[in-house]
């Protein structure tokens, strides 16, 4: 990446040697703990014609149902792609088989797992853009994730003047024009993989709050909304036409291990062989 892209603008926060290169579970050797997250990313230009039936079994029966309703092509991959990256992430850190799975839909729509009694509260979530899937896993803590494509036509400081609080619109409209839709975009990760984190969606007003870039620290309007200490962000760049970011939210930030790569292509493909 080059200079300007660093820093403020495009914070990275790779672990390349972090608890996921580990290995898989196997044999009762649990991955995650409550002071970890994991996150994996698909881009859909690393998937080969013949990768999208292996990909798919790795889906439940619904889950393909609805990914053949998609009108366009675009559409149906993604999905399957992030469900897919979805149970393997589950696999991948648990050992249980990845159509073992259940959802069920909380308020607002927001889906959470089906945990059997008694044991950890595993929580997930993930996001699509063009060409790009995500999800993210944690142990008992509200997690989120957003990705979102670069090359897409946003009439960023119109839209950020009904939806962004007033100290991220003035960062808007000091950002050099070549630099306002990433900006925007930004802030934008930021503010959905939080609102997906508490679960609220569109009930949740995104200039309640506000982000400060070069901390990537939240601040909330209402002191009594929220408790800003008990918040992690990261943001990264999985590829030169999309930015992604993540919120987690934990008694203790100061502990908390956040393990990012790209899903393993190999691995799922061998996964749904199995």
């Amino acid at each position: 990446m080059n200079d300007e892209n660093e820093g403020v603008w495009m914070t990275l926060s790779d672990n390349p040697a972090g608890f996921l290169s580990l290995g898989p579970a196997a044999n009762g050797r649990a991955i995650m703990t409550p002071d970890r997250a994991a996150l994996w990313w698909l881009s859909l230009d690393r998937i080969g014609d013949r990768d999208w039936q292996d990909l798919k079994g790795l889906l439940t029966e619904a889950e393909r149902a609805r990914s053949e309703r998609f009108h366009f092509e675009g559409d149906r991959q993604v999905y399957i792609a992030a469900h897919a990256t979805c149970r393997g992430l589950l696999s991948y850190c648990t050992g249980h088989a990845p159509l073992s799975w259940d959802f069920s839909v909380e308020d607002h729509g927001k889906p959470e797992l089906v945990c059997p009694p008694g044991g950890p509260r595993l929580r997930v979530n993930i996001s699509h853009t063009r060409g790009l899937a995500a999800a993210a896993l944690t142990v008992e803590h509200d997690i989120g994730v957003d990705v979102e494509w670069l090359q897409r036509t946003t009439p960023a400081e119109k839209l950020a003047e009904r939806v962004f609080a007033e100290p991220e619109r003035k960062v808007l409209a000091a950002a050099p024009e070549q630099r306002k839709l990433d900006t925007f975009l930004t802030f934008w990760t930021l503010k959905e993989a939080y609102v997906k984190a508490i679960g609220k969606g569109l009930s949740q007003p995104l200039d309640a709050f506000s982000f400060d870039l070069e901390t990537l620290r939240i601040r909330f309007d209402d002191r009594l909304a929220d408790d800003p200490e008990h918040w992690h962000f990261e943001r990264y760049s999985p590829g030169p036409d999309h930015l992604m970011a993540l919120a987690i939210r934990h008694p203790d930030p100061a502990r908390l291990a956040v393990d990012a790569m790209p899903a393993p292509l190999d691995w799922l493909r061998d996964l749904a062989g199995k």
